[in-house]
């Protein structure tokens, strides 16, 4: 068995706008807490507390920018890179993930709903989740970060064809 060919299409570049700004803000919350444990552990002398760490409280803030800095920001292009789709015939192809890769292969006969839904930074940028819900186990398969009128093209294809494939099926 040969390796499974990459589906079709990318996402929106802008998805990497997205992405970014998600990152922006979990830094800040990431940032914003080791200041507040900084400040909290400063100058202490708990036991649980090593004597190194409360007398230079202000390295932990600077390890975490050092630690997740990098990360936060690689972690959108590389996200970019990975997210692929694909519709093809009566399936939906999509691969996602990084260090665990997600292949995701929808049957259009087996799609009860179609919906697309949008964040705040999604809407912002013009961006688009498709969530594809089906009656299996598995339930929903969502593609993230599609230019809004390709969801809504997408989206209506899906619903158009399931219903086609209903019809045949009765």
């Amino acid at each position: 068995m040969g390796a499974l060919r990459d589906p079709a299409n990318r996402v929106s570049p802008k998805a990497i706008r997205m992405w970014l700004l998600e990152s922006l803000v979990a830094f800040v919350f990431l940032l914003g807490g080791s200041l507040l444990v900084s400040r909290w552990i400063d100058g202490t002398d708990w036991s649980w507390v090593p004597r190194w760490l409360a007398a230079d409280a202000w390295l932990l803030p600077v390890g975490v920018m050092a630690v997740t800095l990098p990360f936060l920001v690689a972690e959108p292009f590389v996200r970019y890179f990975v997210h692929r789709w694909e519709l093809s015939g009566d399936v939906v192809y999509a691969r996602s993930g990084f260090l665990t890769r997600e292949w995701v292969f929808v049957p259009v006969s087996r799609i009860q709903t179609v919906d697309k839904g949008q964040g705040w930074f999604e809407r912002m940028l013009g961006l688009a989740t498709l969530e594809i819900r089906t009656a299996s186990h598995a339930g929903s398969s969502t593609i993230k970060g599609l230019d809004y009128r390709v969801a809504a093209e997408v989206a209506e294809q899906l619903a158009r064809r399931a219903e086609e494939l209903r019809d045949d099926a009765t």
